[in-house]
């Protein structure tokens, strides 16, 4: 077993000491946050139909997907879909175990639509998309790796974790902006808002400007006044959300390329720009912290889809922000964390190769070394708490 190595230095980066800091959230409806959500949930199908017939999750990482936009006619009042959204299945999963076939393209489409239905509720799963399964079986010497029965899981990939805490005042407000106006209350007092929604956020010194691209839905928009007055709503929602998380002054721009003279508008028929041109990949979107933070430390992984149970490539980055914020949460005097692990191929989850801590707050001493290192031993070696976590959905990698 290799031995892991702990090692605690200071300090923890800290966006908000620039004079400038950028940070973006894409939105439930935005390409490539599908591409994501679709490939999180096939994974969580495959793992419930393995459970409940073998009693054990197989080996699978179905974490390539590959949205193709189409074309769409909007037009005020309702228009019409011209060529369906077109999205590719792709990655590895076990189609047989134990001489019995098992049914994964069928789990994995049904899986798409039923997300696709629930989530992009003006998308006509029927007509409007075209949903293509390409997921092969893994390869031979993974499968065995997976199937190595060892006391803990085997890590199936040499892979980079990262993650931090806590989110400045920024990030917060990102993230809050875009969940407030993609949950149900928004939606249910704005019909017409769509769930493609990017929120991109910018401070400068201590002045926040939010650029917030957000679909409307034509059948809920009679006129050009009517799209006007739900980017008001859209507009006064986000900086009433804004001002709730930071004090600080905030401007909100909503849809700024509009050119309402010309009638060049953000309108669509289904609430996604996938609908007309528009495509997405697994990957190209939030981190597993919900955001895409460039100042911090961040790893390009597409955590969604890979197996719950030995990708570290999924595993990791959620355990290095679950190491941060419990550092924070645990010991006085921490103000910042950042953690990186690294994982080795063939070697137990829950002892990765490196662990790479820097804080800020306190100075550094053996006692704060030793108990960083406990708190990060205690962490990774519950593992499987965060397999079942993932597996009932109380934690999110998009």
């Amino acid at each position: 077993m290799a031995r892991s190595m702990i090692v605690v230095r200071s300090p923890a980066s800290d966006p908000a000491a620039r004079d400038v800091e950028i940070v973006e959230r894409k939105g439930l409806g935005h390409p490539d946050t599908i591409c994501d959500a679709l490939a999180e949930e096939v994974s969580l199908s495959l793992c419930r139909h393995y459970l409940e017939r073998f009693s054990r999750i197989l080996h699978h990482n179905v974490d390539k997907i590959l949205l193709v936009g189409g074309a769409a006619r909007p037009t005020f009042g309702g228009g019409e879909i011209l060529q369906p959204i077109e999205i590719y299945l792709a990655g590895r999963a076990t189609s047989v175990y134990n001489n019995k076939s098992i049914p994964v393209d069928d789990i994995a489409l049904d899986a798409c639509r039923r997300w696709l239905r629930q989530h992009v509720p003006n998308l006509d799963v029927d007509r409007g998309v075209r949903v293509t399964s390409r997921i092969k079986p893994g390869s031979a010497d993974l499968a065995a790796l997976f199937d190595r029965d060892t006391a803990s899981p085997l890590a199936n990939d040499t892979s980079i974790g990262c993650g931090f805490a806590p989110f400045t005042d920024l990030e917060r407000v990102v993230l809050e902006v875009e969940r407030t106006l993609n949950g149900a209350s928004a939606h249910d007092d704005c019909p017409a808002l769509g769930q493609d929604i990017k929120v991109m956020g910018i401070r400068r010194g201590s002045e926040i400007s939010l650029t917030i691209a957000c679909a409307f839905i034509d059948r809920y928009t009679a006129d050009l006044d009517a799209y006007v007055a739900h980017k008001a709503h859209v507009q006064q929602l986000a900086r009433d959300t804004a001002a709730r998380v930071a004090r600080l002054p905030i401007d909100v721009g909503v849809n700024r390329t509009d050119d309402l003279a010309h009638g060049n508008i953000y309108l669509t028929v289904t609430g996604t720009s996938a609908e007309a041109g528009d495509d997405g990949e697994v990957g190209r979107g939030n981190r597993t912290s919900g955001l895409i933070t460039p100042y911090r430390v961040m790893s390009i992984e597409a955590a969604a889809g890979k197996n719950p149970l030995t990708h570290t490539g999924k595993l990791y980055n959620i355990m290095a922000s679950s190491i941060a914020s419990t550092l924070i949460e645990t010991v006085a005097g921490i103000t910042a964390a950042d953690c990186v692990l690294v994982s080795e191929i063939g070697h137990p989850v829950a002892n990765p190769t490196i662990v790479d801590v820097a804080i800020s707050g306190l100075p550094m001493s053996n006692q704060l070394q030793t108990t960083v290192a406990d708190i990060v031993k205690q962490q990774t070696s519950h593992v499987s708490d965060l397999t079942h976590a993932l597996l009932q959905r109380r934690v999110t990698v998009f």
